[in-house]
């Protein structure tokens, strides 16, 4: 059989083990030994262990259970109820400001967690039952959180962009602040659609008879102003060259949970447990799946897959934006079935020589890959998030949230068009404050 032929078995066979409810750590870990074995042999087998080791045996990835820890700090507090609260009093005036309010609190929260699930989470326990309570139509409440946790992934710091830079072995930190216009952008679009859909059909939600006013909107500022300084100090930080990723990480998670027990007075031993307990549970799980993934990509290798499917691509005779849409689809496909850190280790250090090859920039071309990832979050069969609200609401039929979040992944489409048209979007501010990118 031929390399392409194999590749073929090999993704097919992927998509029936994980559909068949098969945690992805495991299945990724099946479905690479059992082509190992039939078609190299039980020999395979002495180098799987070393494999699987050297796939988290990665000093970066220290950063990524400190951001998690950071993220279920904040998630585990009443952070998220008062960005709400505190959005909502300065925006009741806006036709649709409850909506916007509360897509404004997942671009913030999602800067403090750099989750989507976590981001969903703590803002649609508060922001949907407020929203449907005041009028606000059951597919636009959902589709909007939605949509909103997706900025998770996308604003820094985001775990993707970390797990994107070790697999392709380019600058974390540039590659946070290729995210940041981007991330603004977004989150303007969704809240734009938002208040142009309110403004058009003429909704007002319920809104106050009597505004805020000046005291009332002060008033929960100081219990949220000290995280958004902790995600100032750890961007700067970085960008500073005052600390690496992974030590910035970790004062940003010690910083979270000091403030939770000072700001909140968490200090019940049982709930900080909690916060330790759930942030080891959700980093044990991701570095699986890296280590997994690199199992998988090591078969793909081993089988001759990833050169086939590599020289495949490049070997198209196509306009180059011809290329950058093929690989869109692919992704956007492969976003439909996996979540986004196992599609990055297994897909990026393949397409990174390629779309260096076309001439794009590695930086924007990471943008473009989270946001296809934030697409597929928000798509079945996987959908995390889809799942996560439809836990918050379970009265509130999938099928509605689904409808709800088609809009808002036009907005993404629309995203991506713009970058295409002005990729200075992403690499401006990096090559303002670091230097031109060096790649080729």
């Amino acid at each position: 059989m031929s390399p392409l032929e194999i590749g073929i078995l090999v993704g097919v066979a992927t998509i029936l083990v994980l559909g068949a409810g098969v945690p992805i750590a495991f299945g990724l870990g099946l479905v690479s030994i059992g082509f190992l074995v039939a078609f190299e042999g039980t020999d395979a087998l002495s180098l799987l262990a070393e494999t699987f080791f050297a796939g988290i045996a990665e000093f970066s990835l220290v950063s990524i259970p400190m951001f998690i820890l950071m993220g279920a700090a904040v998630a585990g507090s009443p952070a998220g109820r008062d960005l709400y609260a505190a959005l909502d009093r300065w925006l009741w005036r806006l036709p649709g400001g409850l909506i916007i309010a509360n897509i404004g609190a997942c671009g913030i929260f999602a800067a403090l967690s750099g989750s989507s699930p976590a981001t969903c989470a703590a803002i649609g326990k508060m922001g949907i039952p407020e929203m449907r309570s005041r009028g606000v139509p059951d597919e636009l409440a959902t589709g909007a959180i939605a949509a909103g946790g997706t900025l998770g992934i996308l604003i820094p710091p985001s775990i993707t962009m970390i797990v994107y830079g070790i697999a392709t072995e380019t600058s974390i930190g540039r590659l946070f602040l290729a995210g940041i216009l981007p991330g603004l952008m977004l989150t303007s679009l969704f809240m734009a659609w938002s208040l142009y859909l309110s403004w058009r059909r003429g909704w007002s939600f319920g809104a106050r008879e009597r505004g805020y006013g000046w005291r009332e909107k002060f008033e929960v500022l100081p219990r949220v102003l000290p995280f958004l300084a902790i995600v100032v100090g750890v961007l700067y930080v970085l960008y500073g060259g005052i600390a690496t990723p992974s030590e910035a990480a970790g004062v940003g998670a010690a910083l979270c949970l000091l403030l939770v027990v000072v700001v909140y007075r968490i200090t019940d031993p049982r709930h900080l447990w909690a916060i330790l307990r759930d942030s080891t549970r959700e980093s044990v799980m991701i570095m699986l799946i890296i280590a997994a993934s690199a199992l998988f990509s090591y078969m793909l290798s081993s089988l001759f897959i990833t050169q086939a499917v590599a020289e495949t691509i490049a070997s198209l005779d196509v306009n180059r934006w011809v290329l950058m849409g093929i690989i869109n689809l692919f992704l956007l496909v492969a976003g439909f079935f996996l979540p986004p850190v196992a599609v990055i280790v297994m897909t990026a250090p393949i397409l990174l020589p390629i779309i260096t090859q076309a001439g794009f920039d590695p930086y924007w071309f990471a943008v473009i890959f989270t946001i296809n990832m934030e697409i597929g979050l928000i798509t079945p069969p996987v959908g995390l998030n889809l799942y996560v609200i439809n836990s918050i609401t379970p009265d509130v039929p999938l099928p509605v949230v689904l409808r709800g979040a088609l809009p808002f992944m036009l907005m993404m489409v629309l995203g991506m068009v713009l970058l295409a048209l002005f990729p200075q979007i992403a690499t401006w501010l990096p090559d303002q404050l670091m230097g031109p990118a060096r790649f080729g």
